[in-house]
């Protein structure tokens, strides 16, 4: 969805073109993985979805403004008050995590510098506390670019009903959307991690069974709409905004488009040839329409099957990335939301890159022992109770995730760090953060919710009291932000 493209809407005849052309890139990326050289040596990157706010802490449709004061390494997003930055790759040897950190910080001060002299804030979090439905309904909310356009068109189109946004947990909230809007509220961070091709299938495994102690760990969207949901009700927001499907497609157990998975792999081959098999295309631009040149140096440009790829989120993406000397791929691992702060993003990012390492060299891989339901069940668990989720672990039965975390998985994510050659004092510094946050159990969501406990106790939604509470909320999460201190370290306290 990175690529711009030249209309929003789409023939038939387009359509079945593409479609021919998806299904032979498909056999060229197969003879190439099995025939090419690729990058094998290991780096690291990051995403990271913004939103801007006004004074009253409503959201501020101010994208392109910003973005007209900043530089290409900054993008727009689908939502008009939505920007993302992106960090070059590197390697995470010695003080890798802090050239990151360092990076990263620098680039929040450009977008905030831009946002400021736009009348906007920048706020980091998985979700905005103050959104509210008159917004998402308003035409503004949209990013005025084509690729943003086709992509609410073809969803909507392929579903032909309106969208039904359905989530429960403490309150309730129900409400039907005639486009795409509330997908623009999941604003995410995402983790690369790119690795060779014979590797790819043990660090995509890996990524998928810990995907439920990463969503637990650093939920930080538990508040949608302004009622309180899942602790990262980003995940069951986001299926639903992106569901072609109607009810009676779901009966006939046709694939989802934001997808967990349905079992393990063995090579990356296997993702793609899912995406193909399973998913028809939303967006059948064509290469020569796009741009986009058939080879780029001795790489298949493979236009059709990456812009495929880009229209099945998964929650662990397979990246073919033909551009330098040689082509290379890499896991793209985008169920975290963005925030609390840089600290809990490297915190975030560390663990992650620890726990891929360390789990995939086990000559016993926890796949082997935990069943592909079990670890979806584990991440619906993560996303829905966060930090008090109970999930089932191989040799521990059901456990608490924080004790999971602290007692068994910490120890092997430092492992893995340093068999990654990561600085001793660096592995100390995030692991610390992630098990004050396990310790505590306070990550962002659940400090969103008792922040609003005590600025708006007994609010109801829909209410102008809690409207204001959040407004509070969202506040004080933004003085503390500044802070730079980790989330698990806040004061519940709401000025």
């Amino acid at each position: 969805m990175g690529d711009a493209i030249s209309t929003d809407t789409y023939t038939p005849k387009q359509r079945s073109a593409y479609r021919k052309r998806l299904e032979d890139e498909l056999e060229v990326f197969d003879r190439h993985l099995q025939r090419a050289d690729f990058v094998s040596q290991g780096t690291i990157g990051l995403e990271l979805e913004l939103n801007l706010v006004d004074d009253t802490m409503a959201p501020a449709p101010k994208n392109k403004e910003v973005l007209d004061r900043l530089s290409d390494d900054f993008q727009s997003e689908i939502g008009s008050y939505n920007v993302e930055l992106n960090l070059p790759p590197q390697s995470i040897e010695g003080a890798g995590l802090t050239a990151l950190e360092n990076e990263l910080e620098k680039r929040l001060s450009l977008v905030r510098e831009a946002a400021q002299a736009e009348g906007a804030q920048l706020a980091m979090i998985g979700t905005l506390p103050t959104m509210t439905n008159e917004f998402l309904e308003d035409p503004g909310w949209i990013t005025n670019e084509h690729r943003y356009r086709g992509l609410s068109n073809s969803v909507m189109e392929s579903r032909g009903e309106l969208l039904q946004m359905a989530l429960s947990r403490v309150e309730s909230y129900y409400h039907e959307f005639e486009d795409i809007s509330t997908e623009s509220t999941c604003t995410s961070m995402q983790l690369h991690l790119q690795v060779a091709p014979n590797r790819f299938a043990e660090a995509w495994n890996a990524s998928q069974a810990i995907a439920g102690v990463q969503a637990a760990l650093s939920a930080n969207s538990p508040l949608f709409m302004g009622h309180r949901l899942w602790h990262e009700s980003r995940i069951p927001v986001f299926q639903q905004a992106i569901d072609t499907r109607t009810k009676e497609l779901i009966h006939q157990g046709v694939r989802p488009r934001v997808w967990f998975g349905e079992r393990w792999i063995t090579s990356v081959f296997d993702l793609f040839e899912e995406n193909v098999r399973y998913f028809s295309p939303l967006l059948p631009e064509g290469r020569v329409s796009a741009g986009k040149p058939i080879m780029l140096g001795d790489s298949p440009g493979l236009h059709y099957l990456n812009l495929h790829n880009g229209t099945v989120w998964r929650w662990n993406r397979p990246i073919y990335d033909p551009n330098g000397e040689l082509s290379h791929i890499r896991v793209e691992n985008r169920l975290l939301p963005a925030g609390p702060t840089v600290k809990d993003i490297m915190a975030d990012a560390a663990f992650y890159y620890g726990m891929v390492k360390y789990l995939g060299e086990q000559t016993r891989p926890v796949w082997s022992r935990l069943s592909f339901e079990r670890a979806a069940e584990n991440f619906e668990a993560g996303a829905r109770d966060g930090l008090t989720a109970r999930m089932k672990w191989p040799t521990l039965g059901v456990i608490e995730v924080s004790e999971l975390v602290t007692e068994h998985l910490l120890p092997q994510a430092r492992e893995g760090l340093r068999s990654l050659k990561v600085n001793e004092e660096l592995i100390d510094e995030y692991m610390g953060i992630i098990e004050g946050r396990a310790c505590r159990r306070q990550n962002g969501a659940s400090w969103q919710l008792a922040a609003l406990m005590e600025a708006g106790p007994g609010t109801r939604p829909g209410t102008p009291e809690r409207a204001e509470a959040l407004a509070r909320v969202l506040r004080q999460y933004l003085a503390n932000q500044a802070t730079g201190a980790p989330v698990h370290t806040w004061s519940t306290k709401v000025e």
